[in-house]
């Protein structure tokens, strides 16, 4: 894929971002539930752990600073920036041979886990901790609720949706 479509699929995946994450989410002090988590899956899957890592820190601080829910904390974005990371790390194909079925799943489920069972329940749970002074325990256990619903919605969603975006991929966006 060229460089140019690379940014300007980043440049819209960042915007959806950004309104799924501050127009189309529930938020309470310690509770988040959001879509967000679908444009950063998609550029990881298409673009790799570098841009799904930028678009997630970008729309993090973006979106902080243009519609912000309280102040500004950094801690967030560290976990925005991991969250990105984790999602590129497993989800990107760099070969040409696409992913079984069966691979993308298991590595859907691990990458799943991984950022709503770590960076979401434990990572968050520290900077909320760090930021409101609540037991550390108190916050973990509002967030594993919320997190156990999140994980098979996740995961159907972008299994589903992989489906769909692939052979889009291939034939609008890929080198030919």
């Amino acid at each position: 894929m060229k460089k140019s479509k690379k940014i300007i699929l980043s440049a819209m995946l960042l915007a959806l971002v950004i309104i799924l994450s501050r127009f189309v989410s529930i938020e309470t002090q310690f509770l988040v539930i959001s879509l967000d988590f679908i444009p950063i899956m998609i550029c990881a899957i298409l673009l790799g752990p570098k841009y799904s890592t930028l678009i997630a820190v970008l729309g993090d601080l973006i979106g902080a600073i243009l519609f912000p829910f309280g102040s500004y904390f950094p801690g967030f974005t560290v976990s925005a920036g991991i969250r990105g990371l984790i999602y590129g790390l497993l989800l990107y194909n760099k070969s040409d041979k696409e992913f079984s079925n069966f691979n993308f799943l298991i590595r859907l489920i691990i990458s799943s886990v991984l950022v709503l069972g770590v960076v979401n329940i434990f990572i968050t749970s520290f900077w909320l901790n760090m930021l409101y002074g609540k037991a550390y325990f108190a916050i973990v256990a509002t967030r594993v609720t919320t997190q156990v619903i999140m994980l098979p919605i996740q995961i159907i969603t972008v299994f589903s949706l992989n489906k769909f975006i692939k052979p889009v991929a291939n034939k609008y966006l890929l080198d030919s």
